[in-house]
């Protein structure tokens, strides 16, 4: 990518960065930011007490063989 080609990219960026209203995108964008500049945090921390037990509800079914091939889910959902 030419000089000029990457400065219009990151003007298009900051833009785009600048107009987001997204908690969620501007989570994601400031952990990149902080991995790039070897800041990563443990996104672990970063989880609600909710995302953290329904993690490990999905980890444990998964371990005990309560799974679904996704074709049954989405037959499931489509045959109601």
């Amino acid at each position: 990518m030419s000089t000029s080609e990457l400065n219009k990219t990151k003007k298009e960026l900051v833009g785009w960065i600048q107009s987001l209203t997204d908690d969620s995108i501007l989570g994601l964008l400031s952990s990149v930011k902080l991995s790039s500049e070897g800041k990563s945090s443990d996104w672990w921390e970063g989880l609600t007490e909710s995302d953290r037990v329904n993690i490990l509800g999905g980890i444990r079914d998964y371990q005990q063989g309560e799974t679904m091939k996704s074709g049954e889910f989405w037959n499931g959902l489509t045959n109601g």
